[in-house]
């Protein structure tokens, strides 16, 4: 198949992830051809207009959304957007996804997105790494945007990755705020504006951190950190004036907007390796 005909579909969550998404390949892939899978109470529903083909699913219809892909002709697709947690839990499953949660002995995001994605391949459907065409929104090492950081503001951001590295490996959240050198929240099932909002009222609302990293071996297929306007004014508001991501691993949604979102709300945005070593180039 040529890159004119290539046909992708796009499995579409809440959030801006999915339009981001298509206007990228557009730009990339020039005639490619769009079809998208939404959800009820997820998706936004004007995605229609932007893609050849859409078609709606409730959590759970895997069968239904295979047989749409096939009938379109998807051998590429790709996740954008969040699915709400409580939205994986809450089921409404074919006879398909029966047999699947049959085989998934922990029903976490990375374990039930790893079998639809073993499913997805059964029907000769590849499942595209979440950040294909998005490269660029990658944030490279150092001070992204927002005001430079003091020393106790950078310590803080480097206490917080290294725990939510670790609170990753575990599986029980990506997130988690902090206050010097004290961990206020930590994020599980309730999501991440959850952890934000409680650890921003335990850190009384003033110079505290949020670190947000991806797993160990992170499945960039599925499940990558997202930061964007609404993460920022979230933190704005729950006294969080530090955000530190992981560089090369978190997707900056939005990202042409966010530094004067930044500097209008006083929060910086870092981007950290595991590996990080030049600290000074983040300092004020």
């Amino acid at each position: 198949m040529s890159s004119q005909q290539k046909t992708i579909g796009i499995i579409a969550g809440n959030g801006i992830y999915p339009e981001t998404f298509i206007a990228a390949a557009r730009n990339q892939v020039p005639g490619v051809r769009l079809v998208l899978a939404g959800f009820h109470d997820e998706t936004k529903a004007e995605l229609n207009e932007q893609v050849e083909a859409m078609d709606w699913f409730r959590v759970g219809q895997l069968g239904k959304l295979i047989k749409f892909f096939k009938k379109e002709g998807v051998q590429s697709a790709v996740m954008v957007g969040q699915i709400a947690p409580r939205n994986l839990f809450d089921l409404t499953p074919d006879m398909r996804t029966l047999m699947m949660l049959a085989r998934v002995k922990e029903r976490n995001a990375e374990s039930l997105f790893g079998a639809v994605a073993d499913e997805l391949e059964k029907d000769g459907i590849e499942l595209m790494l979440a950040t294909t065409y998005l490269e660029h929104l990658l944030p490279e090492e150092g001070h992204v945007c927002g005001p430079k950081l003091k020393k106790r503001a950078l310590e803080d951001a480097q206490y917080g990755f290294r725990i939510a590295k670790e609170t990753s490996r575990m599986d029980i959240g990506q997130s988690v705020v902090v206050r010097h050198g004290t961990v206020l929240a930590v994020e599980a099932f309730e999501g991440t504006n959850a952890c934000i909002e409680r650890g921003g009222q335990l850190g009384k609302k003033k110079h505290c951190t949020l670190a947000k990293v991806s797993k160990p071996n992170q499945d960039l297929r599925f499940d990558v950190p997202v930061v964007g306007a609404l993460t920022i004014e979230a933190c704005a508001k729950a006294g969080i004036s530090v955000i530190v991501c992981e560089a090369g691993k978190t997707m900056l949604l939005g990202r042409e907007d966010l530094p004067a979102l930044c500097d209008s709300l006083g929060v910086s945005l870092l981007a950290l390796r595991e590996s990080y070593t030049n600290s000074k180039n983040y300092l004020v």
